[in-house]
């Protein structure tokens, strides 16, 4: 009973979280008007805001002008409903489950706002500072503390180093550039990474990132001619993976500060 509430309670997160990849880059409201079809106007009834249920009922368009609703609002519902079910059986209910779901939820968006619109807004980084803050007072041990005073310091100390490290690279590269070479998005969200992750591993995000970034900078710049891609579904990924297992991977570096 437990998993399904957890399931449907990520698909409903989902639905909201679309609403926010929408019209945050618009810097509209996300409470007022309700949903509605941006080509018809029409609002969209209740029977058809159902998440993951009304998109495979309603095949995808919307019921009054039958515009093609974009496949990403049930990617979005279905991948939220299996981050929190895939948190809760790897932590069961716990500040971890909370944690890590929240810092995932907070990453698809971050990922799938910058993919689509190139911007990440401050308020889904803002919000992961502070979620990431909480955690860090609710799970000390995360970050090697035992009170929850070091664990916020910690996490503070990992906020810092991230923007930190990736403003003054950005600002480097403007200087030798002569052009922008990092987004002021970037940087917020290398903040919030840092407030989940500490300083260790916000670093490997940074030393990681560019990694996993340069197979799809060379396709855009060989068959693209694009000299620019979103960075941030790259940090993202980076601090995913450091979340699961940067323990392992530091302990394999031998890191020790």
């Amino acid at each position: 009973m437990m998993e399904f509430l957890v399931v449907v309670f990520g698909a409903v997160i989902g639905s909201f979280l679309n609403v926010c990849i929408h019209r945050f880059p618009l810097e509209k409201s996300v409470i007022y008007p309700g949903s509605h079809c941006p080509e018809c106007e029409q609002p969209v009834r209740w029977f058809d805001n159902i998440p993951l249920l009304s998109y495979v009922f309603l095949r995808g368009k919307c019921r009054q002008c039958s515009l093609r609703i974009p496949l990403r609002y049930f990617f979005v519902e279905a991948a939220c409903a299996l981050i929190w079910f895939s948190f809760l059986q790897r932590h069961g209910f716990t500040p971890a489950f909370v944690g890590g779901s929240v810092l995932f939820t907070l990453l698809l968006a971050v990922t799938v706002t910058d993919l689509e619109t190139g911007l990440i807004p401050d308020a889904f980084t803002f919000t992961g500072v502070l979620c990431g803050l909480g955690w860090a007072a609710l799970e000390p041990a995360r970050f090697g503390q035992a009170a929850s005073g070091g664990g916020i310091e910690r996490s503070l100390l990992g906020l810092a180093a991230g923007s930190g490290i990736l403003w003054l690279t950005g600002w480097l590269g403007t200087r030798v550039f002569r052009k922008e070479s990092m987004g002021l998005g970037d940087v917020k969200l290398m903040a919030f990474l840092g407030a989940f992750l500490g300083i260790k591993k916000i670093v490997l995000v940074f030393l990681m990132a560019p990694f996993f970034a340069l197979p799809v900078a060379l396709y855009a710049r060989l068959a693209k001619k694009s000299e620019t891609i979103p960075f941030g579904p790259y940090l993202a990924a980076a601090g995913a993976l450091l979340f699961l297992y940067g323990e392992p991977i530091i302990r394999l570096l031998g890191w020790t500060f």
